[in-house]
């Protein structure tokens, strides 16, 4: 299928590694002149390369931390116009409740909600002007199904629920929509370090480990593995498109069937 997405600038934030990275990549195989940012010169030259190298494409790499206002600054004026934006970075941590200090709630925010709060104010309006656009924010299962030692982490993720809702009753009457793309457990770079981190025996096979974490920690899971990446791209690229038209302040999930609800 032609996703239409020729010509289409796309902004991937937190694009250097994982979730973002593949998001980044499908966009680009698609069509789409695609900017990711990052922290790091060193992985964002390395991502473009590994981007141009399996797509053709070449892709814009911006240093910048949008997770403060002087890096969503940065970024907004290196790109003041983008049709998608696809606010995609995050951190998360396995932390007990007690032991969360004010200051990684904080921190939490400031890099999972204010980042794309900063971006879609910066883009909005635009989009409307045109008529036309995509904010898509990358939340998590987590935001639905709290793990009780990550509170913090799925706090941040409800709070992109909510906005992205926000956001899209904003677009009314336009062709301008706003979604959330909620993944499971998603195979990336520092997974295998988390992983080991919970499991009876740091030191056992990885897949081992992986077996014991979906047994264990994420029992209600029906795929039972990890979710790749590509997988979770396939989805946003798909909400990114022209196609998506009638699809608008929605949450889809790409969690494996963990979240065991139907609404």
């Amino acid at each position: 299928m032609d996703l239409q997405l020729t010509a289409k600038t796309a902004l991937v934030t937190g694009a250097t590694a994982g979730i973002g990275l593949e998001i980044a990549r499908t966009l680009a195989a698609e069509g789409a002149r695609v900017v990711i940012t990052g922290r790091d010169r060193a992985k964002l030259d390395a991502a473009a390369a590994d981007i141009k190298a399996s797509t053709g494409s070449d892709v814009v790499g911006l240093l910048a931390d949008a997770s403060s206002a002087e890096g969503a600054d940065i970024i907004a004026k290196a790109a003041p116009t983008v049709d998608i934006l696809v606010n995609n970075l995050g951190i998360y941590e396995s932390k007990a409740f007690g032991d969360i200090t004010d200051a990684d709630w904080s921190h939490l925010f400031d890099v999972n909600v204010m980042s794309g709060v900063r971006l879609s104010r910066t883009y909005l309006q635009g989009m409307l002007n045109r008529n036309w656009g995509r904010i898509i924010f990358i939340s998590s299962e987590s935001g639905l199904a709290i793990p009780q030692d990550m509170i913090h982490y799925a706090t941040t993720k409800t709070a992109q629920l909510s906005i992205s809702r926000g956001l899209a009753q904003l677009t009314r009457g336009t062709n301008v929509t706003v979604n959330s793309v909620l993944p499971g457990p998603t195979r990336s770079e520092g997974i295998e370090t988390f992983l080991r981190s919970q499991a009876s025996d740091p030191s056992a096979p990885i897949k081992q480990i992986e077996s014991e974490f979906f047994a264990t920690a994420r029992s209600a899971s029906i795929l039972q593995r990890m979710v790749e990446a590509e997988e979770v791209a396939n989805l946003v690229a798909y909400l990114a498109s022209p196609r998506s038209s009638a699809t608008n302040g929605a949450a889809l999930r790409a969690e494996g069937g963990l979240v065991n609800t139907i609404a």
